[in-house]
């Protein structure tokens, strides 16, 4: 005959205080473990959502990055007609010849300065990225020393507002315009016109990467063939999803570190946990010898004892959860391993990680409970009835 679940939560209502220290102690533990696993699944859609299987970037062969790649003028002749690329309005091939380069602006964390990303394009690297939008202002206008940011970079970075003025290269550059590329990591980035740009980095022929767009996904891999065979070029391209998925390794540090901290956490809350029900065990020695009298067995009393202590735990696992809560959505940056530079992006508390909260709660107290239970239910009835 099993013991009622009433009578596990009656008791922690009864030991109401020791009960909310020890379920508070877990939910610390959870909070410190939802936030990083938030943290992470915030940068992964950050670079998720930046990539279009459509779109194809073009890079050096053995380049691990933008920054670190270079495709000339010359280069970029050559490939724009290729069969398989995509017609824009005007019936041009769209693709759009970029520089990417890092500059440091002083941001709202860091007084000092944080590397972002900036971008020369094309016009028709405008258009290709359809699925921005302007948020205030409007696009840069070619030839002009005019810029439009990322709305991150325009929250995070008070010099960078519209409106504002940025001393880049030769000379300042006016901020005309903030776009919302929605969760995508495009947002911690600044767009320039890339002719006026190159002149002011001096880098006329030494340019980064071109991105097309293919007209269909079968086209999409024959160009990724066909770039990779053309000795001429020494080209190669992938998708772009599959660069931004290589990124999102900026993640893995901050992740094992999180882990590495709540593991730590975990140990000191389980032996809370252990502690709580051994106290509990002790104080309620004639109670259990009550619960064998009337014909529980030693299999129920382990079983309700296990149960009390992963319900206190599921407890602090939603309490945890409660705990950081109101970090989703907020915005926080990280650095870019492959661009050294700054990539923005939101904490996302979804279901899923909260679940895995509560679920490591849980295990949490199982393991806290175990030995008290297994104590409970191995006292002899005589000896327990004794015992004042």
């Amino acid at each position: 005959m099993a013991i009622p679940i009433a009578y596990n939560v009656r008791n922690l209502v009864v030991r109401r205080a020791t009960s909310i220290m020890t379920a508070l102690g877990i939910g610390l533990t959870v909070a410190v473990l939802v936030s990083t696993m938030a943290l992470v699944e915030g940068l992964n859609q950050a670079f998720q959502s930046a990539g279009d299987p459509l779109r194809l970037i073009v890079m050096r062969k053995g380049s691990t990055a933008e920054l670190n790649s270079a495709v000339t003028r010359t280069i970029f002749q050559d490939l724009k007609f290729k069969n398989g690329i995509a017609r824009s309005n005007a019936g041009e091939p769209m693709a759009s010849l970029e520089m990417v380069t890092v500059v440091n602006l002083p941001s709202v964390d860091n007084p000092d300065g944080s590397n972002i990303t900036l971008r020369g394009l094309m016009p028709v690297g405008i258009e290709m990225r359809s699925a921005f939008r302007l948020q205030e202002g409007r696009w840069f206008e070619p030839g002009k020393r005019e810029m439009t940011v990322g709305k991150s970079i325009a929250k995070r970075f008070p010099d960078a507002r519209l409106g504002g003025q940025l001393r880049i290269g030769r000379g300042e550059w006016r901020i005309v315009g903030v776009f919302d590329a929605g969760p995508s990591a495009s947002n911690s980035e600044i767009f320039a016109d890339l002719n006026q740009l190159a002149g002011d980095f001096n880098r006329e022929e030494g340019l980064s990467s071109v991105l097309i767009r293919a007209a269909d996904e079968v086209a999409a891999a024959a160009l990724i063939n066909d770039l990779a065979n053309d000795r001429r070029l020494n080209v190669e391209a992938v998708t772009e999803k599959e660069y931004y998925d290589r990124q999102t390794s900026s993640g893995t540090p901050m992740r094992f570190l999180g882990i590495m901290v709540s593991i730590i956490m975990a140990v000191g809350s389980s032996f809370a946990a252990m502690n709580t029900m051994y106290a509990a065990v002790a104080r309620r020695t004639r109670e259990i010898g009550t619960l064998r009298v009337l014909g529980f067995s030693k299999g129920s009393i382990l079983l309700s004892f296990f149960l009390e202590s992963v319900l206190l735990s599921a407890l602090g696992g939603l309490i945890g959860c409660l705990l950081v809560l109101p970090l989703n959505g907020a915005t926080t940056g990280v650095a870019n391993n492959l661009t050294f530079s700054e990539t923005a992006f939101n904490f996302r508390i979804t279901f899923g990680v909260m679940a895995a909260g509560v679920i490591f709660a849980m295990i949490v107290g199982a393991f806290g409970g175990l030995f008290p239970a297994r104590n409970a239910a191995n006292k002899e009835i005589l000896a327990a009835l004794r015992e004042i």
